[in-house]
């Protein structure tokens, strides 16, 4: 992989960190790197816990599914098609697992983790025995990587948290050589009142310290365990032009698409329920998408689609950059 080491600091034999990476950062961006810091810690000192396992599997597992694989064997055949020895971008790592992963399915590949917070330095020591997987600290939308480079890009559940979503794109496209791929996926918008409800949320969030942050997301990893373990289900009211949906749900399921994010998983555990509902709510900058804005987006930076998916929560698909 081509880099730019005039703008990089080697502090390790698999982790990077670019020189000035905090310089000329809106407060909107430095408060997310942040947030996502102190997510990826929060799930580090829980991990130990078979239930953390099991959200990790089923991450990797719901990763085929966004992308379009029927298996892990099918996601190799496709890397191998883009190159016998791909050259792979894990653009906002966090943690590295998916790097890792990616690197040990495909011994041949050359994989890059990157992200703006400090979760890639532990992610390097975590897994510096993978020879064909390294790490950098960086912004994924000024990456010192030459042009044409690099054959797939992952940036899986990221883009809608950076500062210029089209501009990250762009970025994406420079470096990817012609016909290469990314795989991406964006926060699907919600219905009126939800999508009102987050934004007054999370700009309330901001002026509360840390501390009282994890404390609102411990109120709704709470508060969605409760209506989780004593629902009702209720044939509720469609109200169209508010975008809400009705018909026979649960209370936890109507409220949770329709009106505010208390997310609750039994299967994943307390942990990493409480990490996605501050996933949520923490971060200063989280995009929202229609179907037809996602993909004049993507069309803007010079994609084609190649497959796309969509869920009640979000939209993804790969996306290839055209030879012309």
């Amino acid at each position: 992989m081509n880099l730019d080491w005039h703008r990089l600091s080697k502090v390790a034999d698999n982790l990077s960190i670019v020189n000035d990476l905090v310089e000329g950062f809106a407060v909107e961006s430095l408060q997310t790197q942040s947030a996502f810091g102190q997510k990826w810690q929060q799930l580090a000192e829980a991990e130990s816990n078979d239930r953390e396992e099991g959200w990790k599997s089923f991450q990797l597992d719901w990763f085929l599914s966004l992308y379009g694989f029927a298996t892990e064997d099918a996601l190799v055949g496709y890397l191998h098609e883009l190159s016998e020895a791909p050259s792979v971008l894990d653009a906002g790592c966090g943690k590295g697992y998916k790097a890792a992963w990616l690197g040990s399915l495909c011994p041949k590949s050359d994989v890059l983790g990157v992200d703006f917070s400090n979760s890639v330095k532990a992610a390097a020591q975590r897994y510096q025995r993978h020879v064909n997987v390294s790490f950098m600290q960086a912004d994924i939308a000024a990456l010192p990587i030459v042009d044409d480079a690099i054959d797939l890009i992952l940036c899986d559940q990221v883009l809608h948290h950076t500062v210029d979503p089209l501009n990250t794109l762009n970025e994406f496209f420079r470096i990817l050589r012609p016909g290469g791929r990314l795989l991406t996926y964006v926060y699907r918008k919600k219905a009126l009142p939800r999508e009102l409800l987050d934004e007054h949320f999370r700009a309330a969030v901001h002026g509360l310290t840390e501390e009282q942050i994890w404390d609102v997301a411990r109120g709704m990893t709470e508060l969605g365990k409760l209506l989780s373990e004593h629902d009702v289900e209720l044939d509720f009211p469609d109200i169209q032009p508010l975008g809400i949906k009705g018909g026979p749900q649960s209370l936890q399921r109507f409220l949770y698409w329709n009106f505010f994010k208390c997310f609750w998983n039994h299967d994943f555990g307390y942990a990493a329920s409480l990490s996605t509902n501050y996933d949520w709510y923490s971060p200063s900058i989280a995009f929202r998408y229609s179907m037809e804005e996602f993909l004049a987006m993507i069309a803007s930076a010079g994609f084609d689609v190649e497959f796309l998916h969509q869920e009640e929560a979000c939209f993804s698909g790969r996306f290839v950059k055209t030879k012309t």
